[in-house]
C-alpha cells in the first residue's frame, strides 16, 4: 500500500508540474464548443504542417515538442485566428466562450497574458485605434515576441504595407534584442523594401543564371513579369514556384519570369528546379543574402515576389499567391 501511495504521489507531482522540458503544453475550456476541432500552426518557419486540437465535452489539450519559444496561429473553424506564445516547460491556459473569440483569455506565461490584455482592449476599440495601440505596445514591450506579431499584422501584412513605420518599429525591437538574428535581418529586408515601392521603376541588376546566362531587367521582356526570391528550405517560397510554373504554362512569353534562390549549394538549387521543371532563369550564387543582386534590388528577405509591367513599372510587391493569380489574369486578359 504505501509503495503504491508513492507511485500516485509521484505522478500527481509530474501532472501538477506541467510538461517537462522539451515540451509546450495547451489546455482548456470552451463555452459554447461541446464537440469539434481547431488547429495550430507556426508562424515561424514551414507552415505546411498543422496540428488538430480536438475538443470534447469542451475540453481540449495539446502537448508538443519545443526546442526553443515559438510563436504559433490558432485557427478556428470560422477562420478567427488567435496567438499563442509557447515556451519549453510552459503550460498555457485558454478559457472562453467559443461563440465570443475575441475575448478568448490565455494565460500562464508573460508573452500570453500580455497579448490577452492588448486583445482585450482592441475589441473594444475601431480599427484605427488599434494600430496606434500595436505601435504603443511594441515601443513599450519590444523585447516580447508580442510585438513581433503585432508588428507583422498590423504594418507588415495587409493590403497596404507600412514599410516605414514597420522600420521604425523594428529598429526599436532590433536594439532591445541585440541577439536576435531574425530582427537584424528583418531591420536589413525591410530598408530594401522601403526603396522598393509600387509605381517606381525596378532598380537595375545584373548576374549570371545558374545555366551561365546572363540575367538583368532586360530578361523580365513578358506583358506582365514576376521577379521571385526563394530558397529550397523556405516552404512558402517553393510553393509560389510551384504556381508560378503553372501560370508560365498557362500565359507562356506574355509572362516573364526571373528567380534569386537563396541557397547555399547550386546543386540543390538545380535538383529542386530540374524535380518542379523550373526553367525560367534563376540565379543561384551560393552567397545566400550576401548575392549581389539583392543588394542591387535592396531586397534582404525570403519570400519576396515582385510584380513588374511591361515597361518595367513595380505594380505589387510580396502578395499572396491568389492576389498573384489574379493580377497576372486580369493584367493578360
Amino acid at each position: 500500500m504505501r509503495k503504491l501511495f508513492a507511485y500516485l504521489s509521484l505522478a500527481l507531482v509530474a501532472v501538477s508540474c506541467g510538461p517537462s522540458s522539451g515540451y509546450f503544453r495547451l489546455e482548456g475550456r470552451f463555452r459554447n464548443f461541446n464537440q469539434g476541432e481547431f488547429y495550430l500552426y507556426s508562424l515561424e518557419g514551414s507552415r505546411g504542417r498543422m496540428d488538430t486540437i480536438k475538443v470534447a465535452d469542451g475540453r481540449f489539450s495539446l502537448e508538443k515538442p519545443i526546442a526553443e519559444p515559438t510563436t504559433y496561429a490558432l485557427v478556428f473553424p470560422n477562420f478567427s485566428e488567435i496567438p499563442v506564445f509557447a515556451e519549453s516547460g510552459a503550460t498555457v491556459d485558454m478559457q472562453g466562450d467559443a461563440s465570443h473569440l475575441k475575448e478568448v483569455r490565455l494565460a500562464g506565461t508573460k508573452e500570453n497574458e500580455l497579448m490577452t490584455e492588448f486583445r482585450l482592449k482592441a475589441a473594444q476599440q475601431t480599427p484605427p485605434e488599434v494600430v496606434k495601440a500595436a505601435e504603443k505596445f511594441v515601443k513599450e514591450h519590444p523585447a516580447t515576441a508580442s510585438s513581433r506579431y503585432l508588428t507583422d499584422k498590423y504594418f507588415l501584412q495587409r493590403p497596404d504595407p507600412d514599410y516605414k513605420k514597420a522600420a521604425e518599429l523594428v529598429t526599436v525591437m532590433a536594439k532591445a534584442q541585440p541577439d536576435n538574428l531574425e530582427l537584424q535581418q528583418l531591420r536589413k529586408s525591410l530598408k530594401g523594401l522601403r526603396v522598393l515601392k509600387v509605381g517606381q521603376r525596378l532598380p537595375d541588376f545584373k548576374a549570371v543564371d545558374v545555366r551561365g546566362r546572363k540575367v538583368s531587367n532586360e530578361s523580365l521582356s513578358g506583358d506582365i513579369n514576376v521577379l521571385a526570391v526563394w530558397a529550397t528550405w523556405n516552404y512558402e517560397s517553393t510553393n509560389l514556384q510551384r504556381q508560378l510554373r503553372q501560370l508560365k504554362k498557362d500565359y507562356g512569353a506574355k509572362l516573364g519570369l526571373v528567380g534569386i534562390c537563396l541557397d547555399a549549394s547550386q546543386r540543390d538549387c538545380r535538383s529542386m528546379m530540374d524535380r518542379d521543371s523550373i526553367t525560367w532563369p534563376t540565379v543561384c550564387d551560393g552567397r545566400m543574402f550576401d548575392s549581389p543582386p539583392l543588394a542591387q534590388l535592396g531586397i534582404a528577405d525570403v519570400p519576396v515576389n515582385i510584380v513588374i509591367d511591361g515597361k518595367g513599372k513595380i505594380i505589387a510587391l510580396n502578395i499572396n499567391p491568389t492576389e498573384l493569380k489574379l493580377k497576372v489574369k486580369n493584367a493578360l486578359k
